[in-house]
């Protein structure tokens, strides 16, 4: 019998992305992720595009190397109440929100700038910061 083919879910694509935002937001790269869990960086790769699907004992050893709860991954997926993840016969019944294309907080510029405000060395200088994003914005 043939193999039957993968194809990804809603849910291995959240969790790929929930992955890639977490190493995104600890700065490490895909390199640095998979010498922690032991696999290629390929594998990080395809796990982040739902390229493959992630293993339970492999979502957790990630978890383990970037300090993070394995419920980090599956933020924003239903399943806090019955009817949302209740199935008929023919398939299951799911309301996801999805993030909207336009979301700020689902892009890596959000990430790198909220990164590069908290390394600043004091309150003054984030103040300052903060202050001139206002100006630009006022300007508008």
């Amino acid at each position: 019998m043939a193999g039957k083919i993968y194809t990804p879910t809603f849910i291995d694509e959240h969790i790929g992305r929930r992955i890639q935002l977490r190493r995104n937001m600890l700065g490490l790269s895909q390199k640095d992720l998979a010498d922690a869990c032991g696999v290629t960086f390929q594998q990080i790769q395809k796990y982040e595009t739902a390229g493959n699907r992630v293993a339970a004992s492999r979502l957790f050893e990630i978890g383990m190397a970037m300090d993070t709860p394995v419920s980090f991954f599956f933020m924003g997926l239903p399943g806090n109440l019955p009817d949302e993840t209740k199935t008929t016969r023919s398939q299951p019944v799911m309301r996801v929100c999805s993030q909207a294309a336009d979301d700020p907080m689902g892009k890596n510029e959000t990430l790198e700038l909220i990164k590069l405000y908290w390394k600043l060395s004091d309150d003054g200088k984030r103040e300052a910061v903060l202050n001139l994003l206002k100006t630009m914005n006022s300007m508008e």
